[in-house]
């Protein structure tokens, strides 16, 4: 589908914020040919933010927009190819801007981890999108890059080996050092605020295929653990020694990757199984610190979703930290993560895929791969899938960030480990 000419290919809506200014310094650095705007209430204080910037973003416009104007969000959107959103939580602020991009026909991208905001973003605005050409794509940061990119590989790897579908498929977390962000942390208290009062939604929210496009279609596997606790060699031999507990974003991220199996209509394999796990390494106290870290998860989880709207809000609200706040520049350069994701194919190959990235994963390294995905939507249009409506990652432009991310600093490979 042909897109319409625009004046901008890139908006930054957000810009002022924390991990939009990382996202502008990004773009202002890597985004060569792109014609950027940068989005947000406040026009002094985006010039501000573009005078930062260097020579690179000189002549970026500066366009004011808010969440609690419908007509200001239709204008922007209408101006681009592409809203690069770090507006959050999304629950609270998303929705205006996801109708607009709809609308317009405009590709969006955000940093959302919310099942529930993507949820209402697919049964509201999912065949609009479709219908007008727009790519409505969610969680570009950490959550859910490598996650949903590294499954995606092990898919083009497995294709081009004749090696058959996907089968058990598990992402570890072998290594990460990170900051607690503010915005994460708002986002999980909004969806608390909201599950806690509502036990159908709770329930929705706990099913695997949350976020499919067709419930029925879903094959039926059994339970699968959004919460695991493994020895490592039982997820595959080269873990031997190790010791692995639950991710506190694998609830997230396993649902957007369930998504792109069902968007690109099940070619992962209709025996998928995904999970994803954190190593706690090998010492002799490992299986505690898994065991104790996956219960205090699974109870956070748990309690948060039922009992949150008996807590006095005002005392959480001064404790944890806040929405638009962050490490410093040391300790975000110092940041990084690790990941392998291991699957066994239909045939019995196996296949392991990694991905790392310098930079705190939740401000500096997510600030480099949504950046990236907004450059792919706005300057790689002929490697982008032919998918329109409320899309993933890797349905929408698996391709294009498979070459995009390499050449950005992140590491990305796939090998065969044999049988």
């Amino acid at each position: 589908m042909t897109s319409p000419q625009r004046e901008f290919d890139i908006v930054l809506y957000g810009a002022t914020g924390f991990v939009g200014k990382l996202t502008a310094q990004y773009l202002a650095s890597a985004g060569g040919p792109a014609r950027i705007a940068l989005a947000g209430r406040s026009v002094d204080k985006l010039k501000a933010v573009r005078d930062g910037l260097g020579a690179a973003a000189r002549d970026w416009e500066l366009i004011q927009a808010d969440a609690s104007s419908q007509q200001s969000l239709d204008a922007m959107a209408a101006r681009t190819r592409v809203v690069v959103t770090t507006v959050g939580p999304y629950l609270k602020y998303g929705l205006p801007l996801v109708e607009a991009c709809a609308s317009a026909g405009t590709d969006y991208a955000d940093l959302t981890g919310e099942s529930l905001f993507i949820r209402e973003s697919i049964d509201l605005f999912h065949k609009q999108a479709a219908d007008n050409g727009a790519r409505i794509v969610h969680s570009c940061g950490f959550d859910s890059i490598p996650s949903d990119l590294t499954v995606y590989a092990l898919y083009k790897a497995a294709q081009a080996d004749g090696a058959g579908t996907l089968t058990d498929t598990d992402f570890v977390l072998r290594g990460f050092s990170a900051g607690v962000s503010g915005g994460t942390v708002a986002s999980m208290l909004e969806l608390f605020s909201l599950t806690s009062g509502d036990p159908e939604l709770r329930r929705s929210m706990e099913d695997p295929y949350t976020l499919t496009t067709d419930r029925g279609a879903e094959p039926e596997l059994g339970h699968q653990s959004d919460t695991p606790w493994r020895r490592g060699r039982d997820i595959a031999p080269e873990l031997d020694g190790i010791w692995t507990g639950a991710f506190v974003m694998g609830v997230a991220n396993t649902r957007i990757v369930r998504r792109s199996n069902a968007l690109l209509d099940w070619d992962y394999g209709r025996q998928f199984r995904y999970s994803e796990n954190m190593s706690v390494g090998s010492s002799p106290i490992a299986p505690v610190a898994a065991a104790l870290g996956t219960a205090a998860n699974v109870a956070a989880m748990e309690l948060g979703s039922r009992f949150f709207n008996k807590l006095p809000r005002g005392l959480i609200d001064r404790v944890v930290p806040k929405p638009g706040t962050g490490p410093s520049e040391q300790a975000r350069d110092k940041g990084y993560y690790r990941i392998e994701t291991y699957t066994r194919t239909s045939t019995g190959a196996r296949y392991r895929a990694t991905m790392a990235q310098q930079g705190d994963p939740g401000y500096k390294a997510t600030a480099v791969l949504l950046g990236e995905c907004g450059l792919a939507l706005a300057l790689d249009r002929e490697r982008l899938s032919d998918l329109h409506g409320v899309l993933t990652p890797a349905a929408a432009m698996g391709d294009a960030l498979l070459t995009r991310l390499p050449a950005a600093g992140v590491t990305l490979e796939t090998e065969s480990l044999g049988r």
